[in-house]
């Protein structure tokens, strides 16, 4: 199979010279005066990752007539927002592991773990005060606020199953498509891009956002624990029931279904895998892999009101380039 790189669908030079600005100081700023929590700090940082959201910010950044030191920033700033992000949520789901390599709060404590995420969400505010005006600011701060809504509607749900596709896509929307948003509306505002770019690029984004959000609960249901760098099915063994299996479950085989998963958490493996079994015969996963397409195309519809140029077109293959993860997870 020939998916190209992400490098090779973004093939402008000025985007990837930002990027790697985007890394230095990402080092930069994570620098403490106590190197056990500098240590901490960039233990995310510098396991890798795909750095999508400063991405779409330069991206956007590329929309407006200045492209300079904020653009970085933006980038920057909506990094650590994420990173902060995962330090809590591995706390809260007492993950193990996290791309592969231990999760911090294994690593070390829990303890530990909220403050590296609190100090890395601190220097994120620090990098938009600096760089991004107050606007900025309170823009990060809202999308923070969001995020922080969407994770307590997830442990609210946690092992819920009665509740409804719309639950689901209020957490998703919260929790993922929201930081995407203003990663890329955060780059068109640093590069002075106006008004109808700066929104039209938002909508677009946003719709992108729920997207990436459908294919990665695809993935955790096709794809090898090799793949994710996590166990296959570990949104189910949380309790965190995405859209295939909440259709699942409303569907004919739900009796089953919600024998399965209506005992409570935690669940055993031997229940894992008889879910995923159901759901992918079934056919639910196509509901997921349907509504992600469904939001690609709105997207792509959205970015017919931005002026032409290069990072436009760039900016309609990235929704082919995530729903190719699907492909590339079932050929492994």
């Amino acid at each position: 199979m020939n998916t190209p790189s992400i490098e090779e669908l973004v093939p402008l030079a000025s985007v990837w010279a930002r990027m790697q600005s985007v890394e230095s100081r990402l080092i930069e700023v994570t620098d403490s005066s106590n190197q056990f929590l500098t240590k901490i700090a960039r233990h995310y940082l510098t396991a890798g990752g795909k750095r999508f959201r400063p991405l779409l910010a330069q991206l956007a950044a590329e929309l407006g007539p200045v492209q300079d030191h904020r653009a970085v920033d933006a980038g920057v700033a909506v990094e650590l927002i994420h990173v902060g992000s995962l330090y809590h949520d591995d706390v809260i789901d007492e993950a193990d592991s996290r791309r592969g390599s231990p999760s911090a709060n294994h690593n070390w404590d829990n303890t530990v773990a909220i403050l590296a995420g609190d100090f890395t969400l601190a220097r994120a505010s620090e990098v938009a005060a600096t760089s991004l005006g107050q606007e900025g600011v309170i823009l990060l701060a809202q999308t923070y606020a969001q995020l922080c809504q969407g994770q307590v509607l997830e442990l609210q749900l946690a092992g819920d199953i009665v509740h409804s596709p719309a639950d689901y896509y209020r957490v998703i929307e919260d929790k993922t498509a929201s930081l995407i948003r203003t990663a890329a509306r955060l780059g068109a505002m640093a590069s002075r891009a106006n008004e109808s770019t700066t929104e039209a690029v938002s909508a677009w984004a946003w719709d992108l956002g729920v997207a990436f959000q459908l294919i990665d609960d695809v993935l955790d249901l096709v794809a090898s624990s090799d793949f994710l760098g996590k166990p296959a099915g570990s949104d189910v063994g949380e309790g965190t029931f995405t859209l295939p299996v909440l259709t699942a479950l409303a569907d004919s085989p739900g009796d089953e279904l919600r024998e399965l998963l209506g005992v409570g958490r935690p669940y055993p493996a031997s229940t894992v895998e008889r879910v995923l079994e159901i759901v992918r015969s079934g056919g639910y996963v196509e509901v997921g892999i349907s509504d992600a397409e469904h939001r690609i195309r709105r997207a792509e519809k959205t970015l017919d009101e931005l002026p032409l140029s290069e990072a436009r077109e760039v900016m309609r293959g990235l929704g082919s380039y995530l729903m190719g993860q699907i492909d590339r997870a079932r050929a492994t």
